[in-house]
């Protein structure tokens, strides 16, 4: 039976599991993107996202527990100078998970796991994005009108509301 199984196990027993675990998010620190299966690089996002969250404060205590997990000083290194650089304002949601097709071999799914403000064509491509002003549009399909265009703002009197005393 299934029961409690609230995580991948990736086929593997809990030593070898960490052990890879531990590995890919090394790689991900040191080199920002890498390539693996759809299933690990789920699992790695689950377990490096909040290693990320704690090196946002760089304190001896965080150093420390992220270290228990990752048992890598330059990759702690990385994480608590650069990285923890570039997330600062991030409320979360580090990384990026893009399936790329299937592996030749075996037929399994790859995907490419990225930190997202380290890709610099997205990162610019949002920032061109952002300062324009959308026109809004509401749920009916027509564009929202302007406050101008209603004559009680201009005028100051109010429209249709009868007052019964």
């Amino acid at each position: 039976m299934r029961h409690g199984k609230a995580f991948n196990h990736l086929g593997r027993k809990k030593g070898h599991r960490v052990a890879l675990l531990r590995n890919l998010a090394s790689a991900l620190i040191k080199h920002k993107r890498i390539n693996t299966t759809l299933a690990k690089a789920k699992a790695l996002r689950v377990f490096i996202e909040p290693l990320m969250t704690k090196s946002k404060s760089n304190t001896t205590h965080s150093r420390r527990t992220v270290f228990s997990y990752l048992q890598d000083k330059d990759s702690i290194t990385e994480l608590f100078g650069t990285v923890a650089g570039k997330i600062a304002t991030r409320p979360g949601g580090y990384t990026r998970v893009i399936r790329t097709g299937f592996r030749k071999g075996d037929g399994a799914e790859m995907a490419m796991i990225e930190m997202v403000d380290f890709n610099e064509i997205m990162v610019s491509a949002s920032q061109s994005k952002a300062p324009t002003a959308e026109v809004k549009k509401t749920r009916r399909g027509r564009t929202k009108k302007s406050d101008s265009s209603n004559p009680s703002v201009e005028t100051g009197e109010t429209v249709g509301t009868d007052v019964k005393e």
